[in-house]
């Protein structure tokens, strides 16, 4: 009891810190956020023993799934889909407390498109949480949330509401009476109890997996005696729900059927934004001191209006929204950079960038702020989070760095994007609806998110043509499903689940014994050799199950007691090779996968033949070394490394011993203890001692991976891929030992042809279509060279460089020689003009020495072109034309004619002269 006091005597500050409803306090009476987060933290650890748990970061680990961390529940999965490793902190949780800095922006839990016009809307926030991993359950969760908010935070309880799951006939559920029962235990009133159907009141991880009903505390902001229950779960801002308890009892199955899971959790989350708007008095979440500091910072920043918490046609110009807006997004921008998100071009980059540029458009457009306005709200969010999250301390200038080089890329795409939408809207025949090609257009090559769009438009009384989009969004995913669908297909694998896990622990299954995977040398023809492994096969898995034998033909999971193979984990894919019974060692059963979940090792094969367990079979892994890996260092440092034959030391060390190493180089995953450090050229021991610098100037890695013993193996190196995934962060893919070499050969070769063409090029050619055809030459090398994967990233570049060049040089010359032609082509045609003016001077004067003559004459030219001229006596006009005389002899020779009755010209082409002259008498003599 002891501590009990002491505890509540910090969070009520002797019972002058609540601004509850039942007396109203001056705001500095108000309890700060940072007390009532700790309050919550204290509470569960010192006075019902659970651990404190950080906050995992807001990038998942493990979850390809998520974009972002959205709920405390997310570092747990592991636990309550069994497959947690036995010898991981992890399998050791029992009862648990943390506050978890979640995102939902993007996916399925996105509120970015509702963030700024309500109050209450975000899209980073604070999950309370405390849970229970097999320990207690409903009657322990319920009581120790009943007696922290009534108690601890002294809520009212006339204006605390509890639903509870009202059951589910098409799943053969009843109500959760036990829930109800103990609600109504704790001195809840029955009219406060209320029964709420599946969609508001059962909780599911995904369509499959651990589920189960839960129930909610709803708070009534009125209260003062009333009857609210009709307002709960209505979406009133009057009442709303704070708290939620998850009681994982189920597992949701393939075909939708619900299965009693073999241990009961509790997952319980209540968002530190409400509770404090509940303990502040307030009615929104932005008038808490989690966001009032910012909105001070942007007024003072920005000038205008003050911050007023208007909403809808009340907040003239959107204001009041765009100081929203910017106070939430500037706080996610801070958290997630700092947990090392930052905005890219795809996945959670890419929701990132979408915020960061939502709200320098509002910092722009709406507030008027200059350019680096953004960032310089950056220290008025360290200083009201900094404390809880010390990682914001320690990246401020990173997080401004990185807003800053965003903002002034967005700021001129910013511009040019509202140009094209003025210009559309002045284009637009009289419509509502902004036409979708010109949207998709700007978020495909400005990379502007439809939402921000919408507002900017919408503010001009116009709408999207949501339709349309949607049709265009669905043509464009259905063209990234089929790129993606042959990836999905190869990534699938068989996997235990919940029950199979657990039926494995309750039947006292061993964990497999995966040590041999390390057991391998190095030979003096630099090739690894793997040490004999023999198991028994303990179990098969097939169709979710566990089975003691399978056919002939079928795919299934392999158990064993004990494997040299590598399960994927940790970046490094699994090791590919075969299985053999002893004494039938000429049928094969390949391993196509080996996935590691909850210390079971599971190796996926297609049986040749029936396959029990109790056989006993030997490992055959193949024995390529990796191939394809991912370096953080140029080539040239890494090559170094491999000329100087470095030892790569390996160790198995406590922990905590090794989190205290020097320089360590991490991952975001969770580690076993004891677990593997990897040292390359300084051996472990160095590197545990003491304010060692031994791991400073070398790679040290906690591993699991399968190593080589020297760095001299890798025998030869190079880089054949890099690619910015976001600012600052690369990804490199290079080749080693003979792929490198054949990568080289690739590389070399190419550059011979380029070599050959450049010369050809800069010989230069008066055949335009010899030139036509070295261009047709560099764009086919410019094609091989960006295609081709199996060369080095270095030559590449120099390579593509070259054809640039070369492409510039042979455009030029196309230019110039057809100039020259239409030059040349020009003074042929003024030279034939000339010739048609002396020719058809000639015709004039023969008709001048012989009236009433018609007069016709050829004459042809060197290149082949005949030329004609007549002239017709008007006394045989209108019978005799001289344009329908022209015409009919140069269309006789393949040209044409024109002119009037009189006097006409044209020209044509043949060898035949008699023949069209011919042609030319004829034609008089049918006319006159």
């Amino acid at each position: 009891m002891a501590a009990a006091g002491h505890v509540r005597g910090l969070l009520r500050v002797s019972r002058g810190w609540r601004c509850g409803p039942r007396r109203a306090r001056s705001a500095a009476a108000c309890p700060p956020a940072g007390q009532i987060r700790q309050a919550f933290l204290r509470f569960f650890q010192e006075q019902h023993g659970h651990r404190l748990v950080p906050s995992v970061p807001v990038r998942p680990r493990g979850d390809p799934g998520l974009l972002f961390v959205n709920a405390g529940m997310n570092q747990f999965k592991p636990i309550f889909l069994g497959t947690a490793h036995p010898r991981s902190e992890l399998a050791q949780y029992q009862r648990v407390v943390n506050s978890q800095k979640c995102v939902r922006a993007g996916g399925k839990h996105n509120d970015l498109d509702d963030v700024g016009r309500d109050v209450y809307h975000h899209t980073f926030f604070e999950m309370l949480g405390n849970w229970s991993f097999g320990d207690y359950f409903k009657e322990e969760a319920c009581g120790m949330a009943w007696e922290l908010l009534t108690q601890i935070y002294e809520i009212p309880k006339d204006h605390l509401y509890i639903t509870y799951f009202g059951g589910d006939a098409s799943l053969g559920l009843s109500p959760d009476e036990e829930c109800r029962d103990i609600w109504l235990s704790l001195g809840v009133p029955p009219s406060h109890v209320l029964p709420f159907p599946l969609r508001e009141n059962f909780w599911e991880m995904g369509e499959t997996g651990p589920c189960g009903p839960c129930t909610e505390i709803h708070y009534d902001h009125v209260g003062g005696g009333r009857h609210a229950a009709a307002l709960v779960n209505q979406d009133s801002p009057d009442v709303v729900e704070i708290w939620n308890l998850v009681f994982m009892q189920y597992s949701r199955e393939a075909d939708g059927s619900l299965r009693p899971l073999p241990q009961h959790h509790v997952d319980t989350g209540m968002g530190l934004e409400r509770l404090v708007t509940v303990l502040q008095s307030k009615r929104s979440n932005y008038d808490t001191d989690l966001f009032t500091p910012i909105l001070d910072a942007i007024h003072k920043g920005c000038g205008g209006p003050g911050y007023q918490g208007l909403v809808g046609e009340a907040d003239v110009r959107s204001v009041n929204m765009a100081y929203r807006v910017v106070a939430d997004h500037v706080r996610t921008l801070s958290m997630c950079i700092a947990d090392g998100v930052y905005p890219g071009m795809s996945g959670a980059e890419l929701v990132l960038r979408r915020i960061l540029r939502r709200a320098v458009r509002f910092c722009s457009e709406v507030l008027h702020a200059p350019p680096g306005f953004l960032a310089s709200l950056v220290p008025a969010v360290v200083e009201v989070l900094g404390d809880a999250y010390p990682e914001l301390r320690k990246n401020t200038d990173q997080i401004m760095n990185v807003i800053n080089d965003n903002e002034a890329a967005f700021l001129s795409s910013l511009l040019r994007g509202r140009r094209i939408i003025d210009r559309t809207l002045q284009q637009m025949a009289p419509s509502k609806l902004f036409p979708a090609e010109v949207a998709w257009s700007l978020y495909g090559n400005l990379g502007f998110p439809l939402d921000l769009i919408g507002l900017m438009i919408e503010e001009k009384g116009i709408q999207l043509d949501w339709a349309a989009l949607d049709q265009l969004a669905q043509e464009d995913a259905k063209r990234k499903a089929r790129t993606q669908q042959a990836e999905q297909l190869e990534g699938s694998s068989v996997r235990l689940d919940v029950h199979s896990l657990a039926q494995l622990q309750r039947d006292g299954v061993p964990a497999t014994d995966d040590s041999p995977k390390y057991t391998y040398t190095l030979g003096q023809d630099g090739r690894y050799a793997f040490s004999p492994c023999q198991a028994t096969v303990l179990m098969l898995y097939k169709d979710q199950s566990l089975q003691k034998e399978v056919g002939a033909g079928q795919r299934c999971g392999v158990l064993l007691d004990r494997t040299s193979f590598y399960a994927e984990q940790g970046g490094q894919a699994h090791d590919r090779g075969y299985l053999v019974r002893l004494g039938q060692q000429d049928v094969l059963f390949p391993v196509e996968s080996v996935q590691l979940s909850g210390g079971y090792v599971i190796h996926e094969v297609t049986a040749p033949e029936t396959l029990q367990a109790g056989d006993r079979v030997q490992l055959f892994v193949d024995e390529a070394p990796v191939t394809t890996q991912q370096l953080q260092e140029v080539e040239g440092v890494i090559q170094e490394v491999v000329d100087q034959n470095e030892i790569v030391y390996m160790a198995e060390v406590p922990l905590a011993l090794a989190s205290g190493i020097q320089g360590l180089r991490t991952m975001d995953e969770v580690y076993p203890d004891p677990v593997r450090v990897v040292s390359v050229g300084v051996p472990v021991e160095s590197a545990l001692m003491p304010n060692s610098q031994a791991a400073m100037q070398t790679s040290v890695e906690l591993c699991c991976g399968t190593h080589l013993l020297q760095t001299g193996a890798v025998q030869d190196l190079t880089i054949t891929s890099e690619r910015q995934l976001v600012k600052g962060i690369s990804r490199i893919i290079a080749l080693t030992g003979e792929q490198a070499k054949q990568a080289r050969e690739v590389g070399q070769s190419l550059a011979k042809e380029v070599d050959s063409l450049s010369a050809r090029v800069k010989q230069g050619s008066s055949s335009l279509s010899e030139v036509q055809s070295l261009s047709k030459e560099v764009g086919y090398l410019t094609e091989v060279s960006a295609v081709s994967t199996a060369m080095p990233q270095w030559q590449r570049r120099e390579l593509q460089a070259i054809l640039k060049a070369l492409q510039r040089t042979a455009n030029t010359a196309i230019r110039k020689l057809e100039i020259s032609q239409v030059r040349m082509q020009q003074q042929d045609l003024w030279q034939l003009c000339s010739l048609l003016k002396i020719l058809m001077k000639v015709v004039n004067q023969l008709c001048d020495k012989s009236p009433g003559a018609s007069v016709l004459l050829l004459s042809p030219q060197v290149s082949g072109e005949v030329l004609c001229a007549c002239q017709v006596s008007k006394n045989a006009l209108p019978m005799f034309s001289a344009a329908d005389w022209a015409l009919a002899v140069c269309t006789h020779m393949g040209g044409n004619a024109g002119g009037s009755g009189i006097v006409a010209k044209g020209t044509g082409n043949t060898k035949d002269l008699q023949g069209a002259l011919t042609a030319a008498l004829e034609f008089a003599r049918s006319r006159l």
